[in-house]
């Protein structure tokens, strides 16, 4: 079971929320907005605090986010929130885009994965497309303990473990000033055979990668049009 430490509220899976309300976005809202039409409806699955929501609604899409910690929810603005699990969300409505980001298709667990990716196909539309962050496939392998600055966070990776050829255990540490949040967490590789077969199982089929790092994925409908192109940004 993850778990985590430090100051403020700790939710159910470890994330520490007052590190979230103030974590930058980073390139996520980038390479969503590149990969939807202007102004999309966009389901965000697993929203936090709105480290992600807050500049796509600045771009102009109308998005929903969803999660399951109402101390997450209570910081985003400018979005319709709905507090539940992503498992069982279901809305009596259809969107443009859905996102599952934050590596969460690398849960190690078989049976929650496939409920993911099934929320995500129960609330597409028919040409809409399911956007999707894992961790990198050779990232399993390469993973080593790391410290480094970005901005005014400092990020930790370390107790890192290989408990069998996919997966991995680590505890992850945040600080800013004299605050200090820890996160533990398990994670499984989802490599790309892998990837089609649980797609395929929730109806859904790969458009696009992306990232040239193969991290970020675009997914339609099976019977939808899929892209002339594997790569949908050089250079992210």
């Amino acid at each position: 079971m993850p778990c985590g430490s430090g100051p403020g509220v700790i939710t159910l899976d470890g994330c520490a929320v007052d590190f979230y309300a103030l974590a930058p976005a980073g390139r996520e809202p980038g390479v969503i907005d590149a990969a939807v039409p202007p102004g999309s409806s966009i389901l965000e699955l697993g929203c936090g605090a709105g480290r992600v929501t807050h500049p796509l609604v600045a771009m102009g899409h109308r998005v929903v986010a969803v999660d399951e910690s109402a101390d997450m929810l209570a910081h985003v603005r400018g979005a319709r929130t709905v507090q539940a699990t992503i498992e069982t969300l279901a809305l009596r409505e259809r969107f443009d885009a859905v996102v599952l980001g934050s590596n969460l298709v690398n849960v190690p667990d078989d049976d929650r994965l496939a409920a993911y990716l099934t929320t995500c196909a129960r609330h597409v539309s028919a040409a809409g497309c399911i956007l999707i962050e894992r961790h990198p496939v050779g990232w399993f392998d390469e993973v080593a303990a790391t410290d480094w600055q970005a901005g005014e966070i400092r990020y930790l990776l370390y107790d890192i473990e290989h408990d069998g050829p996919d997966l991995v255990s680590a505890t992850v540490e945040y600080r800013v000033d004299t605050r200090r949040w820890t996160h533990e967490f398990v994670t499984r590789r989802l490599d790309d055979a892998r990837l089609a077969r649980v797609l395929d199982d929730a109806g859904l089929r790969l458009d696009a990668v992306l990232t040239d790092d193969g991290s970020w994925l675009r997914a339609k409908p099976v019977g939808a049009s899929v892209a002339p192109s594997s790569t949908e940004q050089d250079g992210a």
